[in-house]
């Protein structure tokens, strides 16, 4: 199984003083909390200490839960852009608020039903109501029409792809690649599958902002430029 992404859990100052103070900022009601607080710490083992330490991890865990969320790469399916061993933070909130994916982000999406009971990284082709074939007569991809020059994410002696297709994505789906077509199981080999290799785009955990580990490979993960060009399905420039 082409397992592309891996969910991992989650391993003030006062200002300056002037005319302007705030006096008895807690009041009867920051002092009751300030006391329960207290009390809790009393009642757990380690005190402030473990209080501190909770409060922490349940920030870690808010977070994780709506703003972001680790995954480890587990294969080269992505490469040259994301290693095996690489760890990435994929922003949730990215197509929260009315955005949607766009061609050229790499995203985390879950898979089941379509891929695999699993979660997956890939770089978005095409958006609803493309045209996406490969390959033209010099060998690239070409999204309606637009012949899209790949080269600077594909992985080196890579072909856009050896298997011939000619797909129109439908709307609310996503047709998905890996940068590495050669070690990639993506849009392509699902054709004939439950969804036409297509990804709902409500299936779509996030998208892939940052590598954050190892030290030597952090980096910002942007989109690709390469379909800048690319008019949108029905001739309109986008």
């Amino acid at each position: 199984m082409d397992t592309e992404a891996q969910y991992v859990e989650r391993d003030r100052s006062s200002g300056p003083a002037g005319s302007e103070t705030i006096s008895d900022s807690s009041g009867p009601e920051g002092r009751s909390r300030f006391a329960l607080l207290s009390r809790a710490a009393d009642w757990l083992p380690g005190g402030r200490i473990t209080l501190t330490a909770l409060v922490c991890l349940l920030f870690v865990l808010a977070l994780g839960t709506f703003a972001v969320q680790p995954f480890d790469i587990p294969s080269s399916s992505m490469e040259r852009g994301l290693r095996v061993g690489d760890r990435v933070l994929v922003n949730k909130l990215a197509y929260r608020f009315g955005s949607e994916p766009q061609r050229g982000d790499v995203v985390v999406f879950d898979g089941t039903g379509y891929f695999g009971n699993a979660d997956y990284v890939k770089r978005v082709v095409g958006v609803g109501g493309d045209h996406v074939v490969c390959c033209d007569k010099v060998g690239r991809l070409e999204v309606n029409g637009r012949p899209v020059d790949e080269s600077s994410f594909l992985y080196p002696g890579n072909s856009p792809s050896d298997v011939p297709f000619d797909a129109v994505v439908p709307k609310g789906t996503l047709f998905v690649l890996g940068d590495h077509r050669a070690d990639s199981s993506d849009s392509r080999d699902h054709l004939g599958s439950p969804g036409g290799g297509m990804v709902p785009v409500g299936a779509v955990i996030g998208r892939a902002d940052w590598v954050v580990w190892p030290a030597a490979h952090i980096r910002h993960v942007t989109r690709s430029g390469a379909y800048a060009r690319v008019p949108a399905a029905g001739g309109a420039h986008g």
